[in-house]
């Protein structure tokens, strides 16, 4: 179907040093899309950079810089490289096309083109494209609404950042596939969005809370829960769920379901352990940040208790991994050798997930 408002319209690059070619993808194209033309690999980079168009058909064989060249040099451009390249060859030139593909072109029409070819390959890369722009919109939105949660916490915006690829770490140690453990990365950072529906004087309040404001505390996964909804999206339900499960412990004391051991989805319990851990390892207006060790150590006597006893041994087992991810994501709230507080204090309950102030 086609756009009638020209500012709707999906923009395409049609590069061929052949004026019969440019024409015939003209007649093709030009009732559903905007069209930009060059006759030369030059030309096609500048307009690139300039009209940033949403696909490139590229001819191969042309004179001075070729196609090939030229999609080299689309790819190696920050500004450029994220546009599909289809490919536009001749029978003869099929040889080359697994060089195109390692360039990083999407795919390739030969010619003569076929009009009915032209426009689904046109109309289905562009759907991939919509797609794609679609999710990272999704990633963007849930990362952000993530980092406002700890911002109304006192926690700075890096902590689910850094949380998030450790949790990620730790599920590709457990045995998750690479996909699944992107997609939690991705998810992960909504965990304690449901704080947002928390008042102040209790989320913020510096001593005890009462058993009236515990009860309120406690509410903040199904918050969350509500916050992010029930969606068909595996992004979304994999979020929902961390975010209602993330202060469950493996001994059952946890909430708000008191679910034990393997009743808890993993995802919560691989969020828990890295959520816990960076709290631990990070200095705040009101605590130092633990030593490495400590933390460790205070990981290991909660196993089995806190957290899944499994989980804990294959995060030690990807700890440089883990430190790593800490040097990248770092910024002024850490202080790697500070000592910490006794591991009985009040900070480590709080970011246990109790919220009670516990003795020595």
């Amino acid at each position: 179907m086609s756009e009638t408002d020209p500012a709707k319209r999906a923009t395409l690059l049609i590069v061929d040093d052949e004026p019969t070619n440019l024409q015939v993808l003209r007649q093709i194209l030009q009732a559903d899309y905007r069209l930009l033309f060059a006759r030369d690999g030059h030309k096609a980079l500048e307009l690139a950079r300039q009209e940033q168009p949403n696909l490139i058909l590229l001819d191969v064989m042309m004179p001075g810089l070729t196609g090939h060249a030229t999609c080299q040099a689309l790819k190696a451009d920050p500004n450029t490289r994220q546009i599909p390249v289809i490919f536009v060859t001749a029978l003869s030139e099929t040889d080359n096309e697994a060089l195109g593909f390692e360039l990083g072109a999407v795919d390739y029409l030969i010619k003569p083109v076929s009009p009915a070819i032209v426009k689904a390959r046109v109309r289905n890369h562009l759907s991939l494209v919509r797609m794609e722009e679609l999710l990272q919109s999704r990633m963007e939105i849930i990362e952000r609404l993530g980092r406002a949660a700890e911002y109304k916490d006192n926690e700075t915006g890096l902590h689910v950042i850094r949380m998030s690829h450790y949790a990620q770490t730790l599920a590709r140690a457990a045995g998750w596939s690479a996909d699944a453990a992107e997609e939690l990365l991705t998810a992960a950072p909504m965990h304690d969005i449901g704080k947002i529906g928390i008042p102040d004087q209790i989320l913020l309040k510096p001593g005890p809370l009462s058993a009236e404001e515990w009860a309120v505390m406690r509410t903040h996964p199904q918050i969350g829960a509500d916050i992010i909804g029930e969606h068909p999206s595996s992004l979304l339900k994999l979020a929902r769920e961390i975010a209602l499960h993330h202060h469950e412990k493996w001994d059952g004391s946890g909430y708000p379901f008191g679910l034990q051991g393997e009743a808890i989805p993993a995802s919560a319990r691989i969020v828990a352990i890295a959520d816990v851990f960076d709290a631990l390892t990070t200095a705040r207006p009101y605590k130092q940040a633990w030593h490495v060790d400590d933390a460790l150590a205070q990981l290991q006597k909660d196993q089995g208790k806190h957290f899944d006893p499994t989980l804990v041994a294959q995060f030690m087992t990807v700890l440089p991994e883990i430190l790593a991810t800490r040097v990248r994501h770092q910024n002024a709230d850490f202080a790697f050798l500070v000592k910490p507080l006794p591991c009985e204090s009040t900070t480590y309950a709080h970011f246990c997930g109790s919220f009670v102030v516990a003795t020595a």
